[in-house]
């Protein structure tokens, strides 16, 4: 599952539920809101404290591989976290 910003329509993307003017949203569709903006604030961290690493402060555009080296760093990161603290097989 992706999730995205409201700037992301028909894409396929959890977005948060949007309010029809002069109508409140549902209970549900209000803690869906919620949850929502607690995950994206949590990547957003991730992608403001990986922006002040040296490798990725001047990259600010597509064409400068910036999406390569956030994936790379993104799956070294999650390596650190789950493959070496786990167990290997027979250990």
């Amino acid at each position: 599952m992706t999730i995205a910003d409201g700037g992301y329509p028909g894409t396929g993307l959890v977005m948060p539920h949007r309010r029809r003017a002069g109508e409140d949203l549902p209970d549900w569709k209000q803690e869906h809101n919620r949850s929502h903006k607690q995950v994206r604030a949590r990547v957003e961290h991730a992608f403001a404290r990986m922006k002040t690493w040296k490798i990725l402060r001047d990259c600010r555009l597509k064409g400068d591989g910036v999406h390569h080296a956030m994936l790379g760093i993104a799956r070294l990161h999650n390596l650190t976290h789950t493959a070496w603290t786990s167990k290997l097989p027979g250990d």
